[in-house]
């Protein structure tokens, strides 16, 4: 795997993230809490925001690698109090806050006009739809796909994921997969045309890296402009879907609130 040879300006702004560049541009994104396997929480969301906004206004990123850190990429909620919602705000408030930066960070990864790679270094449980943006998505062969904690907590399954897991699996499929809460492991994933490889764990940043390497060696417009027609659809699917979604996301979960 190369070295990182820059770090971005704001690659010190995120407490959950670390930006690293080589110098052909390849950015790599590495999600993770204390060091250790990502967990999403409150204060993670807005990070991920703000980052994916950034990172789409820099011209220096010409190839994104998303990926995480330890076993897994995303299975669990950090509940801590200094990363959850502010007390203060009642609980209409807190939906609203996710109802704002929900359908913007979607919004936010589809507008990086970079290619996209993602390294999916381990079970993903939560918000698996954000590795769905990405055109090329690698797996561990420890990884494994599955939509958790929503009908866990009797909340709909309709925050980005109602729209993302259809697109990939078809409607059949992506129905069943939400609403039974199906767990994909790493060959079911490459059957069902979720990823595109499996490969050892200990592989798998060496084969980003070199795919990254590659594309970056391709004019710079080239790169730009097939991000942007191969995800014009799925922003458009985004653009109609998201907001009612989130909309009934957050009213379920004020019905049993």
């Amino acid at each position: 795997m190369p070295h990182a040879t820059t770090f971005p300006a704001y690659a010190d702004a995120f407490a959950n993230i670390v930006l690293t560049r080589t110098a052909a541009g390849v950015l790599e994104m590495r999600l993770h809490s204390h060091g250790d396997s990502f967990r999403y929480s409150a204060a993670a969301r807005t990070q991920l925001l703000d980052a994916f906004q950034r990172i789409g206004a820099d011209r220096a990123n010409r190839v994104v690698i998303l990926t995480g850190t330890g076993d897994d990429w995303c299975a669990a909620f950090d509940r801590s109090a200094e990363v959850s919602p502010d007390p203060s705000l009642t609980l209409a408030e807190r939906w609203d806050v996710q109802f704002r930066e929900g359908r913007r960070l979607l919004q936010a990864i589809l507008d990086i006009d970079a290619p996209m790679i993602a390294a999916v270094n381990g079970p993903v449980l939560i918000h698996s739809e954000y590795l769905l943006t990405c055109d090329i998505i690698l797996a561990s062969d420890t990884a494994a796909f599955q939509d958790k904690p929503h009908l866990d907590n009797g909340v709909s399954p309709s925050d980005g994921v109602h729209v993302l897991w259809p697109y990939v699996l078809g409607p059949v499929r992506g129905h069943y997969f939400l609403m039974t809460q199906q767990r994909l492991d790493a060959a079911q994933a490459l059957a069902t045309g979720v990823c595109n490889e499996v490969l050892p764990r200990e592989a798998l940043m060496t084969r980003a890296h070199a795919l990254a390497a590659k594309l970056a060696e391709q004019p710079d417009h080239s790169l730009r402009y097939a991000r942007v027609a191969l995800t014009q659809r799925l922003k458009k699917l985004v653009t109609d879907e998201l907001a009612l979604g989130l909309s009934l996301e957050s009213l379920s979960a004020l019905a049993k609130a």
